[in-house]
Order: C-alpha cells, then structure tokens, then sequence
C-alpha cells in the first residue's frame, strides 16, 4: 500500500466505492481531478483486490514522459526500484521483472499486446489512465479489448475495465462499458487566480508577449512558473529570449519540457527547483494533465496546441497550430492550484475564452488512419463497425487509410469490399512504427540497406535540427554517416538518432530476414528509393524547366521548394515532408531526396500502374486510345494503341453519351413522336399504380441504360458521324414486344380522325397531346377526341382557315357555345368563303370553302 506521504489526497475517500464497483462487476468510471492521486493511489490500491488473485494491472498512459513517471512515482511509494513490483513498458524502452504486479504501459503497446494475447492471459485488470485525452491509440486499445474481453475471457477470470479521466465524459464512456458505474472524486484544488491579456490572432506571434507576461508573473508571484506552448519551435524561442531577459535574475532557471527531449533533461524540468530559486518549465501539452512538476504556483498558458490534421482532400497530414478547448484551459490553470493558491495568465481576452469549444476532438475524427486500419485487419475485423467506439472511425478516412496500406504492399482485396493482409503486411504489423516507416524498413533490408533505413526512419522520426540547412535530407544523413562532421551542439542529436536507429534494426531483423540476393540499387539512389517506397505519394516531378521551384506530387497536389534551395531543378524528388494551409492551392516541400526516374524501372516498378485510355476527342470527333504508365497523378509516359477492346470502345463511347446527352443521335420528328407516344402509355400506367409493361423512354432513362438497349449496336461506330448510320427506330422499337406496337397504335394513334373525314396527326411532345384541326373540320362536334381508353383528351387547337390558332381548349362543348360567337363575329369578314354558320353544332364538318363545299354537294 502507498506510505502516508499520499494519504491525504482527495482519491482516498473513493476507494472503497472503487474496489465494491469492481468487486460487484467488471468495468467502472473514475472521475477525478488533477491532484486527486488516481494515477499513482488507485493501481497500487486495486493490488490487493481478491478478485485480482496473484494477477497483474496493466495502466495505460498517452504519453511515455507519464508512463515512466508513474511508475517511478509508485515504486518510489512502495520503496522498491523501477522494475519490481512496479515497472514500466514503453516504446524502444522496458522496465519489467518476473516480479512486476504493476505494468505501466503506453497504448500502442496495449494494441499490439491484444495482438499477440488477445485474452491477456494473467493480467486482471486494464485501467485507462487520462482516458480524456482520446488518443487514436487509446480508442483501439478499449475497443480491441472490450471485443477480446467478450471473446476470449473465461467467465469465471473477467477481465476488468476502469477508465479513469479529471475531464471525461463519464456518461458516455460508462455507456460503452455497458453503464458501468461511474465514481466521482472530489479534487484538492486551491483557487487560482485568472488573469486574461489582450485579444490576439493565430496568425500573431505569441513569443514577445508570452516572455513578457512570464516575467510579469514572476514578479508578481512565488515558486516556479509553468509555462504552456504548442510545440517545440516555440519553446526554443521562447528559451532563447527568456535566457536572455532573465540573465540578471539569479536563482532562475529555464528548463524545456517535451516528447524529444532526453531522459536527462525530463527529469531535471520535473523536478523541484533548489532550495531558494525558481524554475520555469516550457512544456508543451505533455504536462496538461498525468504529469506532476513540483513546486508549481503559477501557469502562464499561451492557449494554443500542435494538432496533427489528416486532410483528407490531400491525404497528407498537417501539424496545425490550434485554440486549445476549455477544458484543456481548465485542466491548464488546474496545475497552478494543486499546492496552494496559484495564479494562471492567459494569453488571450476573456470574451476568447468564451468562444473555445467545450471538448477537444477525438483523435480518431481527424488523424491518419493507416495504423488503425493495419492493426484492425491484423485483428481479424473487415469493417471498423464490427466494435464498439465512442466513435467509430470515418468512412472517409478509412478507405483513404486502406489505400496507403494498399500502395505499402500490406493488403490486397480477394473481393471487392474486402480486404487482407499480406504476408508482407502481417509483418508490418508487428512493427512498432507507422506503416509507412515499416515498410522502408523492410524495403531498406531487401535492398541491402538497412543501416541507411534505419538513420532515415530514426531521423524523420525525430525534429531535425539540420532542417533549417534546406530540403535536401541529404545533408543531415551525411552527418549521421560520418560523411561531413557533426556540430558540437548536435552531439547529444546525433547519439539519440543513433541509439534509435539501432533499435529499429533490431526490430527489422527480428521480423524480416533480409533477401539473399539484393534488389538492386545503386548505393547513391538508395535514399530516394526508400523515400519513395514510404511516400508513394508524394513522389515529385519537375513542372517545366521554366520554374524550377514548382513541382507536381503523385497525389495530385501542386507543391514548391524555396526560391534559393538547392533541389530546385531536380527531375524527380522523393518528399518526406509537405505541408500548407487547408485551401491553399499549392503546398510546401520541407523535406525531400532527389530520386532517379530509373527507379521506376526497377525496384519501384510496383509503383507503376498501367492503364488503357480510351477516349472521346471533341476535337476530332473521333477516339483517341493509348496506353499511359502512371505513378498516381504523375504520367511516365504514352503509347498509342493499335487495337483497342470492344469492352474498352464501348465504354468510350456510353461516357461520350453520357456527357453530350440524347442529341447525338439520329432522332427524325417521327422516331420523336414515336417515342412521346410510348413515354405517355407509360406514365399514365405509371400515375394509375397498375403494373406498367410499357418502357420509361425518358432521357434519364434511356441514358441509365444506355449499355443494355444501345451498345450493342454501336460495333461501328468510330467518329461522330458514325452514329448518323444508326437504325435508331428499330433500335428503339425493339423495345416493345409483341402485341405492343398494335396496342400503342389503339391507345395512343399517330393520327386522329376528325368528323370532316381527314386524319390529324397528334402532336405528342406536348402535354396533354395536341390536335391542331382546322375550326370547320370539328362541326358538329361536341365532344372532342380522347385517348388511352378515353382517360386523356387531347388538347384541340383549332385553327383559323390560314391554319393560324383561334382557340386552344379541352371542352369542345363549351367553345361553341361561349366562345364560338366571338370567334365569327371577327373571323367571317376575314374570311368570307369559308362557312361561319350561326349553329357550329349542327352544320356540316367541312375542310373546304362554301363555294367547294357547294359544289360537292351540287
């Protein structure tokens, strides 16, 4: 159990409703502030559980600074070095014994534990540490174990679940834990002091500010300053001008505090200051919430964060400078208050404190997710749905994840929809690194380079102090080589990227026997190859001569180095960094290798995708086919084809259609007619709900299935005027089986007679279908002609004895009794050897004159 330096903290009152939570089920809730003691009291507490019987915890941490100070934190508890009872396992560094209860462990070790023993044989009880912080990792890990609980756990040995967080959603976490019970802990929080400055923009800088208010609340406050800031860049800065500023101060110190510092380092910001002097620490959000820096009274917080966005228009991933929520603000000012009173400043005004969003969004909706995906087909899952998140990954994102791993030779599809891991793809997924970087790796040990993989991999993993140099990373693996000297500052670098690299090849040679016989690569186009082979798609090509600055990337994006770098004007490059601002129409190349165009041709040929292009050419009117070798956007090169597939022709041809629409055909006023008439029998059926045996003849329709009643007939057809040769009547008329062509000619007639004797043709392209008959040819009508078994009347126009409109109207009866008079009184001075009897209903239907008709009937 802890000794009485931790008895006093707030978590104290909790346990015992913690331990009956987990006694009485398996899974619970635990919210607890910063300062609580949940990290260190709660894991050492549950040790003793009798449920546990002899086996171990497994606590999970976001970060490896917390997971290796938790765990020095509680073997300094129980009196024990790091490694007995308690140790720790991190990525590249592990601290356990046969004797360890107690393994504090970062999430990608849990998910590729789950791999390995998915029913985590001996172990108890797994407690997600700081759970709010909804890493990518810590997503997978609950949901791989929630499934591998339900699988694989024997009822009698549960394996329990407790997830514990200060700023977390307990309901909706209780909630996928199947509501769990969620424990609440009281936090010993001091009041601290908020003190807002003045309104500022992302686009501002913050470092002369900042080291102002730093120095500000150094005069005006006791103990050490915390200081948050985005990322690294920022702490130089800012340690720069501080060291300067605070040359006069004796007693204070400036320590940096971030992911890539050394273990050294780390623990000297951790640690309290001397007696008598002060410190301040420059952290990054690293020191938000599981980490405990002593002596602290005062934060000073810039309210910004370093986010890594997965653009999913680009497929490229931005570290974009962000507002912080407010509850990481919160969680920030927490740490001024966990010894006494504090004071927190804040950099930005109170009305922008209002506008910050409540929470910050889950890793999982806006992060590459190629390792989610590789570890997800490594688990034997086709479809993320298949488990159980707080929320599920995004389609989008997914399928762009798959694609990478595709372009990585990790998977292939057996099926459409589905998708399975290679040989080579099971291989990188026992890799602790991004699939791109495993995938160098082992590209790197074919090739017979895999000491130069490994510094790559060690060096992109890492900030490279040499960036500011320019693009060519050939200058920093020089250093790293041996081939150009080391800088004296960068020795501490140089030894890091080293100790890295070794670790890397243990792992490569661990997995991946390299080929007896190398794939072969000339030693200086080694380095672009292995960029290449990571980044595929963000293979370059040289625009134009004209500029040599502008480049197109295999993605599709428009990329530039600076004016003055010296790859400008290299055919080919292998970029491994690229970034930008969402929208820009060009991105930036950071980092990048020149690569030989040969490399397509050999070890990069897998890379190559060869395609048939047939095509439409507006401007000869005619097709165009040829076949392209393309790496993504990037065209290698064409070749004309001599004979192209009927399938590939077709398929030309349908798009062509698809895109001029129906006009390209040779439709006559006729095959027009035709086709309104049908379109009509079909859409009256239609509207009555009866079954419908006539065709939808409509544009939509006819273009939706243009491949079943049109293709065939089109084995001809090679330029445009081609299609003028079509027997597009009978093609259409194909379309109604037999006894329909006499149905259509019964239901809707091309011509009507009319009581004078002639035969009207029916105008069926308008609605309702139109009979223009001369005003004399309908005496002695009353009720105008109808079709479709009477359900439709056609629209008579009647016409003047010059065939000009005189009335348009669907109630014969009606005209001649209203509006008939009107029409004579006007029309028989006009013209007066046609007939305008007063009665229309009982005269004669005539199409001649009276002195014809006379005549006739003389």
């Amino acid at each position: 159990m802890p000794d009485t330096a931790t008895s006093d903290l707030p978590i104290h009152e909790v346990l015992p409703q913690l331990r009956a939570a987990l006694a009485a089920g398996t899974e619970a809730v635990l919210q607890a502030p910063p300062g609580a003691g949940k990290t260190t009291v709660v894991p050492l507490d549950l040790l003793h559980s009798d449920w546990l019987a002899g086996g171990t915890i497994l606590m999970v941490e976001p970060r490896r600074m917390a997971a290796r100070a938790a765990a020095q934190r509680m073997a300094q508890l129980l009196d024990e070095p790091v490694g007995q009872a308690v140790g720790y396992r991190i990525r590249l560094d592990t601290c356990v014994s046969a004797a360890t209860r107690i393994e504090v462990i970062t999430e990608g070790i849990l998910s590729r534990r789950l791999q390995s023993d998915p029913a985590l044989d001996g172990v108890g009880l797994v407690i997600f540490d700081e759970f709010h912080e909804r890493s990518l990792d810590s997503d997978l890990g609950l949901a791989l174990a929630l499934q591998a609980r339900e699988l694989f756990r024997e009822a009698e040995a549960p394996l329990r679940l407790l997830a514990m967080s200060a700023t977390l959603d307990g309901e909706a976490v209780a909630a996928l834990l199947g509501n769990a019970p969620v424990i609440t802990s009281k936090g010993r929080q001091y009041p601290v002091q908020v003190h807002y400055g003045s309104p500022y923009q992302l686009r501002d800088s913050i470092i002369a500010p900042l080291v102002d208010t730093v120095l500000r609340a150094l005069h005006e406050q006791s103990g050490s300053v915390l200081v948050f800031l985005p990322g690294q860049a920022e702490i130089r800065r800012a340690n720069s001008e501080l060291a300067a500023r605070l040359a006069r101060h004796a007693g204070v110190s400036v320590c940096p505090l971030y992911g890539g510092l050394s273990l050294s380092r780390q623990q000297a910001a951790i640690a309290p200051a001397a007696p008598g002097a002060r410190k301040v620490v420059l952290a990054t959000n690293i020191a938000e919430t599981s980490l405990t820096i002593e002596g602290i009274h005062t934060v000073v917080d810039s309210g910004l964060e370093r986010q890594a966005l997965f653009d999913t228009g680009t497929g490229i991933t931005r570290l974009a400078t962000r507002r912080i929520s407010r509850a990481s603000a919160e969680q920030r000012a927490g740490r001024a208050g966990r010894l006494g009173p504090g004071a927190c400043y804040r950099l930005w005004s109170e009305e922008q404190q209002r506008q910050l969003a409540p929470q910050a969004t889950p890793e999982i909706l806006q992060a590459d997710l190629a390792p989610l995906a590789l570890q997800l087909l490594a688990w034997g899952v086709q479809r993320p749905t298949e488990l159980r998140w707080l929320d599920a990954p995004p389609a989008g994102p997914y399928r762009q994840a798959l694609e990478v791993l595709a372009a990585c030779d990790a998977v292939f599809s057996p099926a459409p929809g589905q998708w399975q891991l290679s040989p080579h793809g099971v291989r990188l997924a026992q890799m602790p690194l991004h699939p791109r970087l495993a995938h160098m790796l082992l590209l790197g040990c074919d090739i017979h380079a895999g000491e130069l993989a490994c510094l790559l991999a060690a060096l992109l993993a890492e900030r490279n102090p040499l960036a500011d140099s320019g693009a060519d990373l050939q200058r920093s693996m020089a250093v790293l080589l041996g081939d150009s000297p080391c800088p004296k500052a960068l020795q501490g670098w140089y030894r890091r990227i080293w100790d890295q690299a070794r670790r890397y090849a243990r792992i490569s040679s661990a997995i991946h026997q390299p080929r007896a016989v190398a794939l072969q690569v000339a030693a200086e186009d080694a380095l672009g190859v292995l960029l290449a082979a990571a980044w595929p798609d963000r293979i370059a090509r040289l625009r134009s001569a004209a500029d040599s600055a502008a480049y197109q990337l295999a993605n599709g994006r428009s990329a530039r180095l600076p004016a003055e770098d010296e790859l400008c004007g290299e055919t080919w490059l292998a970029v491994a960094e690229v970034g930008g601002r969402r929208g820009d129409s060009e991105d930036r190349i950071f980092s990048a290798v020149p690569l030989t165009g040969s490399a397509f041709d050999g070890v990069l040929s897998s890379l190559v995708e060869e395609r048939e292009i047939v095509a439409w050419d507006d401007r000869s009117e005619r097709f165009q086919a040829r076949r392209t070798f393309s790496v993504g956007n990037i065209e290698l090169r064409s070749e004309s084809l001599q004979t192209v597939s009927a399938q590939a022709r077709g398929r030309a041809l349908l798009d062509m259609l698809q895109q001029r629409g129906l006009a390209v055909l040779p439709w006559t006023p006729a095959l027009l007619q035709w086709r309104a008439r049908v379109q009509l029998l079909h859409d009256e059926a239609a509207a009555a709900g009866t079954d419908n045996p006539w065709p939808d003849l409509s544009d939509a329709a006819l273009l939706a299935g243009l491949e079943q009643w049109l293709l065939p007939w089109l084995d001809d057809v090679q330029r445009l005027s081609d299609f003028a040769r079509l027997d597009l009547r009978s093609i259409l008329q194909a379309l109604l089986p037999w006894p329909q062509p006499l149905e259509l000619e019964r239901l809707a007639p091309e011509r009507i007679a009319v009581p004078s004797g002639s035969s009207i043709a029916v105008d069926y392209s308008q609605s309702p279908p139109v009979l223009a008959v001369k005003l004399q040819e309908m005496f002695g009508c009353e009720d105008g002609p109808r079709i479709c078994n009477g359900g439709v009347a056609l629209c008579i126009h009647l016409l003047s004895p010059a065939g000009r409109p005189l009335q348009v109207t669907t109630d014969l009866a009606s005209f001649w009794r209203n509006g008939y008079a009107e029409v004579r009184k006007e029309m028989r001075g006009r013209y007066p050897k046609h007939p305008w009897p007063e009665d229309p209903v009982s005269a004669l239907p005539t199409r001649h004159t009276r002195a014809r008709q006379a005549q006739e009937a003389g």
